[in-house]
């Protein structure tokens, strides 16, 4: 038997009924696999030296710079998500757009509360309308644009596609999200994760922890939002049984 096309995987998707019954058994193994990838990032995080310029503070690192990956790839989901929904009509990847926004924005919010929380003692100051910083706050409010046009409408497919352009429009905003601190002066500094230059990554002795606590919000988020889809998907089905009960 042939490997799947990614059009089958699509296919495979975007049908509600297996989608259900691959969920049901994924969100679990995601949700453990969460705890566990967690809980042994802090144990890293609280057991790395000091350091010798950041301090105690560098282990904020290791909560902030994973929450603000999470927030752009989360986004970037919405971004699939809305398109899938916007040009093929398919009400599961509608769902899917629908419940990780609310996720996203969580993500963002810890981001910047973890940066400004992370920044003051480094800083000297709470907040700073440099690029990242607000690059990252336009990221924010392009989350509750998308959460408020979905609750605004009454028509709930108005409301869908309203929020689908939104979210097409925000998508623009991640490259300038991501390479801010190369186009601009900032008070941020480059990557230092895997993906950077040798000579600027980060120790192993802190890559550990980071790593750890990067696929620990991933299992997180890949969890919660496999979860909020099937609600949305239950809620969906007994909104039409309702319907068709009134109807008949």
């Amino acid at each position: 038997m042939g490997a799947r096309t990614p059009h089958h995987w699509f296919d495979f998707l975007a049908n509600p009924e297996r989608f259900m019954a691959f969920s049901r058994w994924a969100a679990p193994v995601l949700g453990g696999l969460a705890v566990v990838l967690g809980v042994a990032g802090l144990v890293l995080t609280f057991a790395v030296p000091e350091d010798y310029q950041q301090g105690d503070t560098v282990r904020m690192m290791f909560i902030h710079v994973p929450a603000a990956v999470m927030s752009m790839f989360v986004y970037l989901c919405l971004g699939i998500a809305s398109f899938l929904a916007l040009v093929f009509r398919h009400a599961l990847a509608d769902a899917a757009a629908q419940a990780c926004a609310p996720l996203g924005a969580a993500f963002t919010v810890l981001a910047l509360a973890t940066g400004s929380l992370w920044g003051r003692p480094m800083w000297g100051t709470w907040w700073q309308w440099d690029a990242r910083m607000t690059s990252v706050l336009v990221l924010l409010l392009f989350y509750l644009g998308y959460l408020a046009l979905r609750s605004a409408l009454d028509d709930e497919t108005k409301a869908a596609r309203a929020a689908a352009i939104l979210a097409l429009v925000g998508l623009i905003n991640l490259p300038i999200v991501k390479f801010s601190v190369e186009w601009w002066n900032t008070l941020h500094q480059g990557s230092s994760t895997l993906f950077a230059a040798p000579e600027n990554r980060l120790p192993a002795v802190y890559l550990w922890p980071w790593a750890l606590m990067s696929l620990a919000y991933l299992a997180a988020f890949g969890a919660l939002w496999l979860v909020r889809i099937r609600a949305l998907v239950w809620r969906r089905k007994a909104r039409a049984l309702a319907l068709r009960q009134a109807e008949g």
